[in-house]
């Protein structure tokens, strides 16, 4: 049996590992000195705010504020390779569509922009100009403008996203479908009926303070790995770290600082989590509500023996609504019940309890890894009750911390791009620009793809982004749009949804993150982002443009918008070639932006004030608010279970890969080694199947809509993972996650909660 493809695992994130992968990436761009350079000036004041994820600057920066993710990003950005016509000239669509993603995006920058030809089954070259006059044209035509996607990435600036979601409104529709649909939307949801507010609390000075950190379905070491710094750093000083993962991962167990000089010679490492917990796949909220059984507990027997209180009553009488409900749900929620759903004992449980209980400031931070499931948005609703009972909201060292993913996931939002936009953010754009705006709830991802699939949809628009690998249900996305009149994509490199063109298809380039955007006068735009502590920060780059034919996104959403709907609401060119005046529009129009251009261009920005971390509540009750919702009836594990041979399946990243874009075939924390389609087990399970490590199967999906939905040709690797539970990486598994299983409220793919068997494969 081949296994040569599993390998050692790192003994430690970081380290000279890190090192290693950086030099080998900015080798592999072609470009590795002035690569080397431009990440002096990633995170930095006089530089560019870093492509990758959205991890926060703190305010007293060191020279270095980058980690191997944000390399990969900016040599996978900086590449020397270039996607010219020839290069579309030289292979048909459907050729292209024959390549992996890694084997598409390593031929590098897009240069021109491209016109899809159905005769000759290829992209041919088209002036800019005739690419907006057409796709104006026919915007224009379409019946209703509700027949139109406006799909946005999370690494769209501030600006290219406030624009974008004008543009849209005076078009006239809020069809905002969003990669934060397919994230972090629960906790915004959860996070707003709780506090009031759906972003963290603290700022990233809070975790210098913080006695305990409670880290749940979240993996920093692939995902955001500058915050694997903040918890090293946290433990070193005594704080306890406690991690709730169904998988082992290398950079929560330890870490090594690749800026850490005697670390780094002395090939040290530092122990990242006090406690490790492996909870069945969507058993968080069994274990987080079994802390606060035992939290509870440990408040009755103190009060019994005269002890002083573990409850914060005070902050619980002043802030909170609902604490008496919520205590009898928890009552009535027996060990036996969070024991099966949560795959923990109790004892293991109440040791994580403990922690909490002895820590004063309590910081609990989580992903994806929460909110893609089911019954995501009661989970979060629970972690606010587990922290609300310690007044562990609204002071210094402790709060909620949602991490976001892409680097402006958070800023997009908070400028707009929104489906469901607020009363008052659409009175303020009508009272500003003076149009009527549309009040129509728009579409999400899901609704979008129905909509394409229905036929109402006849127009799919991509600000970034590679829609068609990051949603779920593959092949019917694919179908989606393929069956539209228009598709756009606007971006850097090529990508799979470029190869699933509409009747009419551009793909328009743009300027990358690191790359310099100049205005007619020659003089340098700065942009915004904002990250997952509400930091925003300004963004300049430094590298010359990958081709003299690339528009900013800016410049490009200006061009649709002017052949789309002309100039008599908006200035569209003149905003393009001046960025303050867009900041100027914002400042105008969203609470929070006031002095904006002057607050942005001083050293690391400034903080949007979070009304909850004051401890001001703007839900219904006024208050901090409670939720009583009883645990779920099952979770996927325990279907999973009920059936012979069926998994509950989540898909992840490996370290090589960030969102769909994947830098090389390695993932060394985990000892996976140029493979990608592989799937992750226990190895009690692979005995039990009678199979072995390296064993190929097709995995099956097992949801019951009568849709046959298969992924083919996977290995297995034997893993420190639950029993019954399974994990594997997307895009690659993205063909099993159903559309119709979304979660409650949320309306997110359950991409963390999938059921399936194997088929077995004859050996190659």
């Amino acid at each position: 049996m081949d296994t040569k493809f599993i390998g050692k695992k790192s003994a430690a994130a970081g380290g000279w590992g890190a090192l290693k992968s950086c030099g080998k990436q900015l080798l592999q761009s072609g470009m590795p000195i002035s690569g080397a350079r431009a990440m002096l000036k990633a995170n930095q004041p006089d530089g560019f705010d870093c492509p990758g994820c959205a991890w926060g600057d703190p305010e007293h920066g060191s020279s270095f504020e980058f980690c191997e993710n944000g390399v990969k990003a900016v040599a996978w950005e900086a590449t020397e390779k270039r996607a010219t016509p020839a290069f579309f000239a030289e292979k048909t669509v459907s050729q292209l569509r024959q390549l992996t993603d890694y084997e598409l995006e390593l031929n590098g920058r897009l240069t021109h922009p491209m016109r899809y030809d159905a005769a000759s089954d290829r992209y041919l070259p088209v002036a800019w100009k005739d690419a907006f006059a057409e796709i104006g044209s026919i915007l224009t035509g379409l019946d209703n403008p509700n027949r139109a996607e406006f799909y946005t990435s999370g690494r769209a600036s501030n600006e290219a996203a406030f624009l974008y979601q004008l543009f849209v409104r005076v078009y006239g529709t809020n069809n905002f479908p969003d990669c934060s649909n397919m994230c972090h939307e629960a906790s915004g949801i959860a996070m707003r009926q709780a506090v009031g507010v759906g972003k963290g609390t603290v700022l990233l000075e809070d975790f210098e303070e913080a006695d305990a950190i409670f880290v749940i379905g979240q993996n920093p070491g692939t995902n955001h790995p500058r915050m694997l710094g903040d918890l090293r750093r946290a433990a070193i000083r005594g704080a306890r770290v406690v991690v709730f993962n169904p998988i082992r991962e290398r950079g929560l167990e330890r870490f090594s600082d690749p800026q850490d000089k005697v670390e780094m010679l002395k090939g040290g490492s530092t122990d990242i989590a006090s406690l490790y917990l492996q909870p069945q796949l969507g058993g968080d909220m069994a274990a987080v509500r079994g802390m606060a059984k035992a939290v509870l507990a440990t408040e009755d027997a103190a009060v019994a023996a005269g002890l002083p209180s573990v409850l914060d009553h005070a902050f619980l009488a002043e802030h909170c609504a609902g604490f008496a409900e919520y205590r009898a749900a928890v009552e009535a929620t027996s060990w036996a019940d969070i024991e099966d759903q949560s795959g923990l004992s109790r004892q293991e449980i109440e040791r994580a309890a403990d922690v909490y209980i002895n820590a004063e400031r309590v910081i609990c931070t989580w992903a994806m890894g929460v909110t893609q499931h089911l019954h995501s948005v009661a989970t979060i609703r629970e972690i606010a009750n587990f922290m609300f009972l310690r007044g562990n909201i609204g002071r210094p060292g402790a709060g909620l911390c949602p991490v976001r993913g892409h680097s402006n996931v958070q800023g997009d939002r908070t400028v707009g791009i929104n489906e469901k936009p607020s009363d008052d953010f659409l009175d303020a754009l009508e009272k500003h620009f003076r149009f009527t705006v549309p009040r129509e709830h728009g579409h999400n991802v899901l609704a979008a793809i129905g909509a394409m699939l229905d036929g109402s949809a006849e127009a799919f628009i991509g600000l970034g982004g590679n829609f068609a690998r990051a949603t779920p249900d593959s092949a019917l996305v694919e179908k989606a749009l393929r069956r539209l009149k228009l598709t756009v994509h606007i971006a850097t490199k090529p990508n799979h949804s470029h190869l699933m063109p509409g009747e009419t298809a551009f793909i328009l380039p743009c300027l990358g993150r690191t790359e310099m955007d100049l205005n007619t006068a020659g003089n340098s735009q700065l942009v915004s982002v904002e990250d997952s502590m509400s930091m925003v920060h300004g963004s300049a780059g430094i590298n010359r443009p990958a081709s003299p034919h690339l528009l900013s996104e800016v410049a490009i959403i200006a061009g649709i918008a002017q052949a789309t709907v002309g100039s008599d609401v908006v200035g569209w060119a003149e905003l393009a070639d001046d960025h303050d005046r867009i900041r100027d529009h914002i400042e105008a129009t969203i609470p929070g932006f006031e002095n904006y251009n002057a607050r942005l261009r001083k050293p690391r920005g400034f903080h949007l004030r979070n009304t909850a971390a004051h401890r001001e509540w703007d839900t219904p009750a006024g208050k901090a608010s409670f939720s009583c919702e009883a645990l779920p009836v099952e979770t996927v594990h325990q279907r999973a279970r009920k059936g012979e041979g069926r998994f509950a399946l989540q898909t992840f990243r490996s370290h090589d890969q960030y969102n769909t874009t994947v830098y090389g075939l390695d993932d060394r924390y985990r000892g996976v080694y140029g493979e990608r389609q592989v799937i992750f087990i226990h190895p009690t399970d692979l005995k039990a199947m009678n199979a072995d490590a390296g064993d190929r199967v097709d995995v099956v999906g097992e949801h019951d809509d009568g849709i046959e939905r298969i992924a083919e040709n996977f290995r297995f690797v034997p893993y420190d993972i639950p029993r019954g539970s399974i994990a594997g990486y997307y895009p690659e598994l993205n063909v099993l996650v159903p559309l119709g299983s979304a979660g409650r409220e949320s309306d997110t793919p359950t991409s963390k909660s999938i059921m399936v068997s194997f088929r077995r494969r004859q050996a190659a």
